[in-house]
């Protein structure tokens, strides 16, 4: 056998090593891409099956919190006054925020995570307003301020404002109004904030409020709000 390598068998061997390496090459691609491939699988396995669980916990709060405000819209009645047949109905407007309290409460609790669980929190929190307990509205309010849908944490604020207001604290329930005048919030519209903020103005600063009135009517002419600014320059005006 010759010691010396032919130029044939040379050019066999680099295309026998050429073709080892493709195959390597196309092995190793193949791996890297099944390996994607499981994991996008999995990515997409779990991002369905949590949605389809999000979907359905969302459906039952919905269900749960359209039960809970039949009580809390129900209707009062006046002495004597008949009710529809199966109609939820009160006599008595604290029984009812009671009630509602209760079942609001129990959806805010159960779905936490959900948007009308969410929800629920924040008519709880009417509820504990109207039956006079505002150091626990206060708590449920303080829940939703720090969530990621705006348009509940602006409602919440604005009912914060009002407890301020209701316990004494102007100077913080005028703080709070002054930050939603320029929120943006549709649910909490800037001159319905104006209003309020007037409102609370009339005893501290009532060039202000006098001010912040003059301003809602030139700003909404011919609306209700303008009218009540209009109605409230009557009543300030004798201080002012």
């Amino acid at each position: 056998m010759s010691e010396h390598i032919s130029r044939k068998e040379l050019k066999h061997d680099k295309v026998r090593e050429t073709i080892e390496h493709g195959a390597e090459a196309v092995l190793s691609h193949t791996q890297f891409l099944s390996i994607v491939l499981l994991v996008i699988i999995v990515v997409a396995a779990g991002y369905f099956g949590w949605k389809i669980y999000s979907d359905r916990q969302t459906a039952k709060a919905q269900a749960a919190l359209d039960d809970a405000m039949k009580v809390f819209n129900a209707a009062i009645l006046t002495p004597g006054q008949p009710s529809l047949p199966g109609e939820i109905t009160y006599v008595d407007p604290a029984q009812r925020s009671q009630d509602a309290e209760v079942k609001l409460s129990a959806v805010a609790a159960k779905y936490p995570s959900t948007k009308p669980g969410r929800l629920a929190r924040y008519y709880s929190a009417l509820c504990l307003m109207d039956l006079d307990k505002l150091n626990q509205a206060s708590e449920e309010l303080n829940k939703l301020e720090t969530g990621s849908d705006k348009e509940l944490a602006a409602l919440a604020n604005f009912q914060k404002a009002l407890i301020a207001e209701r316990t004494g604290k102007s100077d913080q329930a005028i703080q709070m109004l002054r930050a939603l005048v320029d929120s943006g919030s549709i649910l909490v519209p800037k001159p319905m904030v104006q209003l309020e903020l007037a409102g609370v103005l009339k005893q501290s600063n009532p060039k202000e409020a006098v001010a912040l009135y003059q301003q809602i009517k030139k700003d909404y002419p011919n609306t209700a709000i303008a009218d009540q600014a209009d109605q409230a320059l009557t009543e300030i005006a004798p201080r002012s």
